[in-house]
């Protein structure tokens, strides 16, 4: 995944991937209803074996990841799912108004994301509290925690500074949700246009360096699911400073 940790224009912070582009509840949740619908064929003829077949499953597997923050769906909605495919695609009647489930779907998700945002920063809670804990480890006013893995030499760049760095995102259970370092190539963006916790926690660094920063959700990416990170999420970076640009 290509993806930068900047703000966008409006100020607000997002994690700009040039894999996807974000596609609206409703149309997921058709096209998760098709992979549903594909996925029971599958299963009935082992697996799939031509081309649209394996390009149908591709879609449903991609598409699982996304719906983390929506369970449980329970089978009897997954049967709603598939019936109002079908009812679509075979012209009938719809048996709700395309308006009125237009904003209960956008309800649903919002209820059903923040509710799984608020599990995750309870369990997020206690990862925090351990990493605080380790060797090394300094926890700031904000909730930030670092941990210095390599002592760079010179001057810590400044909030307006642009900085050049090799880094490696995880999840607390170890995903990686991006790598500058998988990737090969390091990252070059200005240090106030990055998350909270990265403007603060490369503050901290000195060209040559190396960290590790422990962001709580409300200094990274807060409720809001972005890409393959989960509402409420506590991020894990490595970074290490390569020079100060400007």
């Amino acid at each position: 995944m290509i993806s930068s940790l900047r703000r966008v224009s409006n100020g607000s912070i997002s994690l700009l991937t040039t894999l996807s582009t974000p596609i609206a509840p409703t149309m997921l949740l058709v096209m998760i209803a098709s992979s549903v619908i594909v996925s029971e064929t599958a299963n009935a003829a082992a697996t799939p074996s031509t081309d649209d077949e394996k390009a149908f499953y591709s879609i449903g597997a991609n598409l699982a990841g996304q719906f983390e923050s929506l369970k449980p769906i329970s089978e009897k909605e997954i049967s709603l799912l598939i019936q109002g495919l079908r009812d679509g695609v075979d012209g009938k009647t719809l048996a709700v108004d395309q308006q009125e489930g237009a904003t209960l779907v956008q309800t649903m998700v919002q209820q059903r994301q923040s509710k799984a945002a608020e599990a995750e920063k309870t369990a997020s809670s206690k990862f925090q509290a351990d990493e605080a804990k380790k060797k090394g480890a300094k926890k700031t006013e904000s909730g930030l925690i670092y941990t210095e893995i390599k002592a760079g030499t010179g001057d810590s760049p400044s909030a307006t500074d642009k900085v050049r760095v090799h880094y490696h995102g995880t999840l607390r259970d170890g995903t990686v949700f991006d790598s500058s370092v998988e990737r090969g190539e390091p990252a070059e963006f200005p240090l106030n246009r990055v998350i909270p916790c990265w403007t603060e926690g490369v503050a901290m660094m000195k060209p040559g360096g190396k960290a590790r920063l422990v962001c709580p959700a409300e200094i990274a990416y807060g409720d809001r699911s972005t890409g393959r990170i989960p509402g409420g999420a506590t991020l894990i970076f490595e970074v290490e400073l390569l020079e100060i640009v400007q």
